[in-house]
């Protein structure tokens, strides 16, 4: 779950007494200036009074330990206050804190509760965490349409989440029709955020030539940007790329390379490519065992292709270097990809 500890913004202050108002805006500037001892002395008589902003920024300070011991249970004290006055920050924040158990009890239901409070009130935030509720069915009912319908309401407010969600919706045809166009408008809003995952799959549809016109150019350009944020997905796509010489130019070491970045993150699609690289010798020095290696780690993580892959290899290995590869395959696998040469 998204998680937003901010601070309330000085503008639009509802407070009724100017004295309260003058103390409040001095603790909140003192806070963003970092002076918290400040800011403390300031928030805490308003909040002690029943101040929603106060409480509200009191409980930030808490759930971030800025000159308080860190407390959630405080925290969530304090957001409670404020969210039943109707601050919409307050109720996000302690929905996060439900759906994450944190300062109190963990309870997704209640965490749904909360973020709707704030959904309905415009908090973008709270729209795209109760989307990603609804769209899994956690502490709510699974429904696609009302994921689709709370992530669009973020999504129009520039919610780079919740654009690339809508946009996976769209291109799936889940909650609502499929429509290609749609989705590469949704990832391109949400690429140009530098959101890795809109990259990727925006890459993916001029890959592919869904909703815009093929062009491997501009695939290749949308992974590589994707690819060193280190998107698994878009490694191993710009490395298929480099591989078979299309969108840019073939270089089989390059893709060895990229490959071995998704691989290390258990992309078994990068893991079996990279095997059959080893095997061939293409951009890397030919080693059976370390190509074996990397086929069992890909047949091991579900990929379709990597059984073959592992037993043609096999086929020309003696029983010794099979069980060096296994050995290394565990290694690989227990050291969580650190050390798999």
């Amino acid at each position: 779950m998204r998680r937003s500890w901010v601070w309330a913004v000085v503008a639009g202050l509802a407070l009724t007494a100017g004295a309260a108002r003058a103390d409040f805006a001095a603790g909140l500037a003192a806070a963003l200036a970092g002076d918290y001892a400040t800011a403390l002395a300031e928030l805490k008589p308003l909040a002690d009074a029943g101040d929603a902003k106060a409480q509200y920024n009191l409980g930030v300070m808490y759930a971030n330990g800025q000159g308080v011991a860190q407390d959630h249970a405080e925290a969530a004290r304090l957001y409670r206050l404020a969210a039943e006055q109707g601050n919409a920050g307050a109720q996000y924040n302690l929905g996060v804190m439900y759906a994450n158990g944190q300062g109190v009890p963990q309870d997704y239901a209640e965490a749904a509760r909360l973020y709707r409070l704030a959904a309905e009130q415009g908090h973008a935030n709270a729209q795209f965490n109760l989307g990603n509720m609804y769209r899994i069915g956690q502490g709510v009912p699974q429904d696609h349409a009302e994921a689709a319908r709370l992530y669009r309401l973020a999504a129009e407010q520039g919610d780079a989440g919740a654009q690339v969600n809508l946009g996976f919706m769209y291109d799936n045809g889940q909650g609502l029709p499929q429509d290609y166009a749609e989705a590469v408008r949704l990832y391109r809003l949400a690429a140009e955020q530098g959101i890795a995952a809109a990259q990727f799959n925006l890459g993916r549809m001029y890959d592919n030539g869904q909703g815009v016109p093929q062009d491997h150019a501009e695939a290749a350009r949308l992974y590589r940007l994707a690819a060193e944020q280190g998107n698994a997905g878009a490694q191993n796509n710009l490395a298929v790329m480099y591989a078979n010489g299309q969108g840019v130019p073939q270089d089989h070491a390059e893709a060895a390379r990229l490959y071995r970045l998704a691989a290390e993150q258990g992309n078994a699609g990068a893991q079996n490519n990279l095997g059959v690289k080893y095997a061939k010798g293409q951009g890397v020095p030919q080693d059976f065992i370390t190509a074996h290696m990397w086929a069992n780690l890909a047949a091991a993580n579900g990929n379709d292709r990597a059984p073959a892959a592992r037993d043609a290899i096999a086929a020309a290995m003696t029983p010794a270097d099979i069980s060096e590869a296994q050995r290394r395959a565990r290694e690989c696998l227990a050291s969580s990809y650190t050390r798999c040469d």
